[in-house]
């Protein structure tokens, strides 16, 4: 798979940066402003990927961003960065926590970024389910399409096994990511 910026990424080391930040009140604007700053400043940064932003419930003060890198070390020199460190101190008047972030690998995140209270398990499932259910008929028709082709591949232990791991690294790296923020708006409404 190739980042924004061209590179080849290993979907086995590819990592996420969770920043929560909670702000003064009546200073949603001076942090909005900052923010679409420092995500210009992130996006030419070597390794990234892309950027999930979650912005605070109505009544709450709290901003959640999750920034993909394609390893843990070009993540790290982002957080070490001088770059990083003057845009942070230009909003420490405005955090009421600091600057608090994690590092975190997999698919622990694809559901309940750090602030936000996790959605309905009925709606966990249903989006899940959405992702799985036409993802496994396709790569399943894939792998037989292989069976001429390698005949070793019909052995159905190699073939769930290609399906499986196909099919989570599909939905770890490629596909939740952007189907939970595409469906945020429902994932994360109250009323539903």
């Amino acid at each position: 798979m190739n980042s924004p910026n061209g590179l080849d990424v290993d979907l086995n080391k590819s990592v996420a940066l969770i920043i929560t930040h909670t702000i003064r009140a009546g200073e949603e604007k001076r942090y909005e402003v900052w923010l679409t700053d420092i995500l210009g400043a992130v996006s030419n940064s070597p390794g990234y990927l892309g950027r999930e932003i979650f912005r605070p419930a109505q009544g709450m003060r709290t901003y959640t961003s999750i920034l993909r890198f394609d390893c843990s070390d070009n993540l790290n020199a982002w957080v070490e960065s001088d770059v990083r460190r003057a845009y942070v101190n230009q909003v420490t008047d405005l955090l009421e926590k600091g600057d608090r972030h994690e590092i975190r690998t997999g698919i622990d995140f694809w559901f309940t970024p750090e602030g936000l209270r996790p959605p309905k398990p009925w709606k966990q499932f249903i989006l899940t389910l959405s992702a799985v259910y036409p993802l496994s008929l396709v790569l399943s028709r894939l792998i037989r399409a292989l069976f001429p082709l390698a005949p070793a591949l019909a052995n159905p232990l190699i073939s769930g096994l290609l399906v499986a791991a196909s099919l989570t690294a599909l939905l770890t790296f490629v596909i939740m990511p952007r189907y939970t923020r595409l469906m945020k708006w429902w994932l994360y409404d109250e009323t539903g």
